[in-house]
């Protein structure tokens, strides 16, 4: 087996069908990193907000990028609270982002319309 092949690998395998795949998924996808470039330092936005109906969508799509211009540290869980721990919480801190024990202030610092961006 070559290095270059997984586990799960083989005939038939990339035509597994994930959440997010399919038609009009990149859109999707270019959408969501739009939505999260869009969002000024000291703001955030939670999952549901750069991914109406789909807030899962938009954490994957974020795992996933590889792109240095993603602020992907300014998108929290709806409640305020950091999906990435402690660096996430560092790099908000150094924009002013205000925290409440483990939660973002959402009151202070959450922007909800998108179509502002």
């Amino acid at each position: 087996m070559s290095a270059s092949r997984r586990a799960g690998d083989g005939p038939g395998a990339g035509d597994r069908q994930r959440p997010g795949d399919g038609p009009g998924a990149g859109d999707r996808a270019a959408a969501i990193l739009a939505r999260v470039r869009a969002i000024p330092p000291g703001f955030v936005r939670t999952y549901g907000d750069v991914s109406p109906g789909a807030p899962r969508l938009a954490g994957r799509v974020l795992s996933q990028t590889d792109a240095r211009d993603v602020p992907w540290h300014r998108v929290v869980r709806a409640d305020g609270s950091l999906a990435q721990g402690e660096r996430q919480r560092r790099l908000l801190e150094a924009e002013g982002v205000p925290l409440r024990g483990e939660r973002v202030v959402l009151s202070r610092v959450r922007l909800d319309d998108l179509d502002a961006i």
